[in-house]
C-alpha cells in the first residue's frame, strides 16, 4: 500500500494495518488460489475507510479442496503487541450457500456479553468479518464461482501475544482479537485505547452492573483490589473525560472515579485528560487551597516546591491544614466531575471519587449509594478491608 503518516507530538509516525485488513487479504488470495488465480504476491482489498490497501503476501499453499494464504501485520510505528503477527487464512468449498467465518488457532472466543460477538462466537469482530466476506466475494465473482465457502482465520502464537492485551479483562479466551474499523492502524491512537475501554464498559454494563468504578492505572488497580475487592474497576489512562462519556453512553447510572492524589488532583482544575502534556497543576492547587485555609508565605512556597504530592500532603500534615486542604479538594472535585457530566446533558448520572495516598492509604471514605451486587449484596460502598 502507499504509506500513510501521522503527526503525533510533533513527530511523523508511519501508519500500518490491523489484524482485520490482515484476516481480508489473507482469505481474498487464498480464495484466488482454490478457484483458479492468485499467486501475485499481494491481495489488494479495499476498506470502510474508502482506502485501498495491497498488503504482501508472506506464505500460500493449495492442497487438495484447501488454500491457504499468510500475511505479517504490519502495525507501523504503533506499538501494539500484534505488530509482526502471522494471520493466516484457510478457505475451502462447503456445500452450503454463503461464507463461513471461523476462528482457528490462536484467535481467541468471546465468553462474556456486551461485546461485539455474541457468547461462544469466535473474536472475530463485525467489520473485519464484513471485510474478509467483500474481499473473498470479489474472487468469487470474478471466477464464476457461486457456492459456498469456510474460512478460517488463525494466529499462530496468539494465545501468547494475547497476554500483552485487555483480552482477559474482556472475556476473550484463548487468542487474540481480530479488529479493526478503518483497516489502517493510525501509531499511538488514542481511538484504539479508548475502543478497549468502551468495550470493556459495554461487557460490565451487559452483565448487570449498573455503577462502574474507573482507575487511571495499575496503582490504582492494586489499591483497589487491596481495600475494595469486590469492586470491577476499569483501567481509563488519562482519558477522564472520554471515560465519563463513554460510561454516560453504556447506561451506567453511577461512576466511582479511584486514583492516586497526584494524578486525581489535576481534576480540580478542569483537566479531563491527566496527561503531563495537558499540564500539571498539582503543587498549584495544594499552594492555592493552603492560602484560602490560613497557609503563611512560608509554607505556600514550600507547597509550590514540593516534588510529589505525597510531600505536599506531609507538609499540610505538619501544619494542621490537611483536613481543612483536603476537604476543599474533595468538594471541588466532585463539582468539576458533576459538572462535566451535566454540560454533556448527563443530568441523571452522578460521579463520586475516591483519593488515596501511597503512604496514608485511603484519603476519604464513600457513603453515596451505589450498585447493590457490585457491593456485597448492599446499596451503599463497602467500607476498606
Amino acid at each position: 500500500m502507499r504509506e500513510e503518516y501521522r503527526f503525533v507530538d510533533g513527530k511523523k509516525l508511519r501508519c500500518g494495518y490491523t489484524t482485520g485488513a490482515c484476516a481480508a487479504a489473507a482469505a481474498k488470495e487464498a480464495a484466488s488460489l482454490l478457484l483458479g488465480g492468485g499467486g501475485t504476491g499481494f491481495a489488494e482489498i479495499g476498506t470502510p475507510a474508502g482506502k485501498t490497501l495491497r498488503l504482501p503476501i508472506e506464505e500460500s499453499a493449495r492442497s487438495g479442496g484447501e488454500a491457504s494464504c499468510v500475511v505479517r501485520k504490519d502495525g507501523g510505528d504503533d506499538p501494539d503487541v500484534t505488530s509482526g503477527c502471522l494471520v493466516r487464512a484457510r478457505v475451502r468449498k462447503r456445500l452450503e450457500q454463503g461464507f463461513l467465518i471461523e476462528g482457528g488457532e490462536g484467535i481467541g472466543k468471546v465468553t462474556l456479553p456486551g461485546l461485539d460477538q455474541p457468547v461462544g462466537e469466535a473474536a472475530i469482530n463485525s467489520v473485519p468479518r464484513r471485510m474478509i466476506a467483500s474481499a473473498v466475494r470479489e474472487v468469487c465473482e470474478a471466477s464464476g464461482y457461486t457456492g459456498g465457502l469456510l474460512i478460517s482465520i488463525s494466529i499462530p502464537d496468539g494465545e501468547k501475544i494475547a497476554a500483552g492485551t485487555f483480552n482477559k479483562r474482556l472475556g476473550i479466551v484463548g487468542g487474540l482479537s481480530v479488529l479493526g474499523t478503518t483497516g489502517i492502524v493510525e501509531p499511538m491512537s488514542e481511538a484504539a485505547f479508548c475502543g478497549s475501554i468502551k468495550s470493556e464498559l459495554s461487557m460490565l454494563r451487559a452483565l448487570g452492573h449498573e455503577s462502574v468504578t474507573l482507575t487511571p492505572g495499575n496503582i490504582g488497580l492494586d489499591f483497589l483490589a487491596r481495600h475494595y475487592p469486590d469492586l470491577r474497576p476499569v483501567k481509563c489512562a488519562n482519558f477522564i473525560g472520554e471515560s465519563l462519556s463513554l460510561s454516560a453512553e453504556a447506561g451506567f447510572s453511577g461512576i466511582l472515579i479511584a486514583g492516586h492524589i497526584g494524578k486525581l488532583v489535576k481534576l480540580v482544575t478542569g483537566s479531563f485528560n491527566t496527561h503531563s502534556r495537558y499540564g500539571d497543576s498539582r503543587q498549584f492547587v495544594f499552594a492555592a487551597f493552603a492560602g484560602s485555609c490560613g497557609a503563611d508565605r512560608i509554607l505556600t512556597a514550600e507547597l509550590l516546591r514540593c516534588a510529589t504530592s505525597e510531600a505536599a500532603i506531609a507538609l499540610l500534615k505538619s501544619a494542621g491544614l490537611w483536613e481543612a486542604v483536603f476537604a476543599m479538594i474533595l468538594g471541588e472535585t466532585r463539582r468539576q466531575l458533576n459538572e462535566f457530566l451535566i454540560r454533556r446533558s448527563y443530568e441523571g448520572l452522578r460521579c463520586e471519587v475516591l483519593f488515596f495516598s501511597s503512604k496514608y492509604g485511603p484519603l476519604n471514605m464513600i457513603t453515596r449509594q451505589w450498585d447493590a451486587r457490585l457491593q456485597n449484596g448492599k446499596g451503599d460502598f463497602p467500607q476498606p478491608v
